[in-house]
């Protein structure tokens, strides 16, 4: 699944990013860039150690990022975001008195 987005910014607020940001469309590539890269730091790091310590898990852990995002994202411990933070909000829910 591959995702376009498209950002709508009215006219001043066009002004305003112009008044520090040559090309507003290439910052917000860049920034896209940038959270991507920091995502995939973190769920490496994270699911690195996740494999490591799962003594269930026997097979070699993928060395290039396609391979080790569809062996992490098909197991069934993964959750993404959403799916974490609602099983979050189930749990308060239920220890709440």
């Amino acid at each position: 699944m591959a995702i376009t987005i498209t950002i709508n910014i009215n006219d001043t607020d066009e002004k305003v990013l112009l008044n520090d940001i040559a090309d507003i469309d290439a910052w917000a590539q860049e920034a896209i860039t940038g959270k991507v890269n920091n995502c995939w730091k973190r769920m490496k790091n994270d699911w690195t150690t996740k494999l490591m310590d799962d003594e269930s898990f026997t097979d070699p852990i993928p060395s290039n990022k396609a391979d080790f995002v569809t062996l992490v994202t098909a197991r069934d411990d993964y959750q993404n975001r959403s799916e974490r933070d609602a099983a979050d909000a189930a749990a308060r829910d239920v220890s709440a008195p």
